[in-house]
């Protein structure tokens, strides 16, 4: 399997968000994506807003029941979730 490029070295990264205002708490990201997402005082955040390319990360975005996870491709700007 090969490893995600980091944000660190020169690789793509991701701007993840989580919009508080739809959340439900659900546990769905945290559960897909353990060390991305947290539950605080009953809804969802990002542990680092900043990421490296992570499937997980989408995979959590898109299981959201909710859509409230975003994540933005950093040097485009393009949209990668939730899916239209």
């Amino acid at each position: 399997m090969t490893q995600a490029p980091d944000a660190t070295d020169g690789g793509t990264s991701w701007q993840v968000g989580v919009d508080t205002r739809k959340c439900v708490g659900s546990g769905v990201c945290t559960h897909l994506a353990a060390r991305r997402f947290e539950l605080a005082d009953g809804r969802a955040r990002v542990v680092s807003a900043r990421v490296p390319v992570d499937e997980s990360v989408l995979d959590a975005a898109e299981s959201c029941p909710m859509e409230a996870i975003t994540v933005v491709e950093e040097r485009s700007g393009k949209v990668l979730a939730p899916q239209p």
